[in-house]
């Protein structure tokens, strides 16, 4: 399919030369009058000794460290690479010459993108009022973004910074004129704000995408960990009660799952929360949705790579067999959405998002993918930080973790907590945070979270 597509437009200036297959049936034969020049471990021969300048991956069911392995043998080659489409792609339609286009992050998952069922999702947002927090991060962003599409009534960008927040207004302003959007700079761990705008704007649906994320500064500063996304989580809880909103969804992360770390343990108190608040009643549909790590948002990993190539510093990686697990920002936010419209209150909602990558895989393909060779760009390992683990995990045993009707969504139910109120255990811990007593903050942590171990990094595993 891909070569009749070249074949058909000759004014690109591509003509192709010959395919590699791993197949040993077609060694030395001829594929539509092309022949099969070898294995693919045999690009980088191949690439030499025919001159090749282009190398075209058209295995649209490959696993991602195929493609990491054939981008990093590009690289070496010094070729540069396109791909064809992935499956679902394909399945919509043939593949067309628009769509052979050079390699991006979501084609080093390892698994098709993940979609969503549009009607259901449709159903909770058009011509509701939507409040998104958080709005002007890359998460929040992106969220804002694939909402409109399905035309809210009005959209309410809320957060603190208000540069981030202005971007995003006027993006939506410009591609959406039909859509009513309402910028608010205010603090989500101001809680008679929040109720107030609760009353005010009565928004119908919440997206809860405020949060402090980065694990080493949150160990740094535990009190922040706590009263962002502790005290926040609680107080976008109450501004959606207030509202009489139908429903809210809250963004965790899987390093709430057997947390080692400050900000691992805070989302985990949080999840807690949600739940007990739900389970106490409102009328507001109250849920979670687990998150990896997000390719390409503010702060991740992928940035970080490219910003130190730009700079011609060596690539850091924290340890050599550090694994994460990777989604999409787009995907993420479907993921938002979708669970908007399965959750019934109170689930916890993760992604099957297929293997764990290896950082230091990742490292070697954003080197091939800027068109250098990965052997020759120098790779530092940092050690892992405080709170880090070795490996992320997306359920915890103690989590009992079900399908859900989304082929692609689990619903992770939670294990109880030792303490008999966990309302009562979360406002202990916002006074401690509030005061600024970051031992007793971390001392609270560990009595809700026994299993925690934050105050021992030797553990971390």
């Amino acid at each position: 399919m891909a070569l009749g597509e070249l074949r058909r437009h000759a004014e690109s200036g591509l003509d192709p030369a010959g395919f590699l297959d791993d197949n040993p049936a077609l060694r030395g034969a001829s594929v539509e009058g092309l022949p099969v020049l070898g294995g693919l471990d045999a690009l980088v021969e191949v690439v030499q000794r025919e001159r090749i300048d282009e190398v075209l991956i058209a295995i649209p069911s490959a696993h991602g460290e195929v493609i990491r392995r054939l981008v990093g043998l590009c690289a070496r080659a010094r070729a540069g690479s396109r791909i064809v489409p992935g499956l679902m792609e394909i399945i919509r339609g043939d593949v067309q010459f628009q769509q052979i286009r050079p390699v991006r992050a979501e084609d080093l998952l390892g698994r098709e993108v993940v979609e969503i069922d549009a009607g259901p999702v449709g159903a909770i947002l058009r011509g509701k009022t939507v409040l998104v927090t958080g709005a002007g991060g890359s998460i929040g962003q992106e969220l804002c973004r694939q909402i409109v599409r399905f035309e809210p009534a009005q959209l309410v960008l809320l957060g603190r910074g208000e540069n981030s927040v202005f971007e995003i207004e006027h993006e939506l302003r410009d591609l959406f004129p039909g859509v009513a959007v309402e910028p608010v700079i205010a603090d989500i761990r101001d809680t008679d704000a929040m109720l107030r705008l609760g009353r005010t704007l009565r928004p119908q649906v919440v997206f809860h995408a405020a949060a402090h994320k980065h694990v080493p500064y949150m160990e740094k500063f535990p009190c922040e960990a706590v009263l962002n996304n502790v005290l926040g989580t609680r107080n976008i809880v109450q501004l959606a009660q207030a509202a009489g909103a139908e429903r809210l969804v809250s963004i965790s992360t899987d390093k709430a799952v057997r947390p080692r770390s400050i900000m691992g343990a805070s989302k985990r108190v949080a999840e807690h929360l949600l739940q007990a608040l739900h389970a106490r009643g409102s009328g507001t549909r109250l849920m979670a949705v687990r998150f990896g790590n997000v390719l390409g948002s503010r702060g991740s990993v992928v940035p970080l790579f490219q910003a130190q190539l730009r700079r011609g510093t060596p690539l850091r990686v924290t340890h050599p067999d550090a694994t994460r697990y990777f989604m999409t920002i787009r995907e993420a936010c479907l993921l938002v959405l979708q669970a908007g419209a399965l959750g019934q209150g109170g689930e916890v909602f993760t992604l099957k998002m297929g293997e764990a990558v290896r950082i230091l895989d990742l490292a070697r393909t954003v080197i091939a993918l800027s068109g250098l060779d990965p052997d020759t760009v120098p790779i530092v390992y940092t050690g892992l930080r405080p709170g880090e683990k070795l490996h992320e995990e997306l359920v915890a045993e103690s989590d009992a973790a079900i399908p859900s009707p989304h082929p692609r969504i689990l619903v992770a139910r939670l294990g109880t907590l030792p303490v008999p109120d966990v309302e009562g255990a979360a406002q202990a811990l916002v006074d401690l945070a509030r005061r600024g007593d970051e031992p007793a903050t971390r001392a609270e942590l560990q009595r809700i979270l026994p299993d925690l171990a934050v105050l021992n990094p030797a553990s971390q595993s």
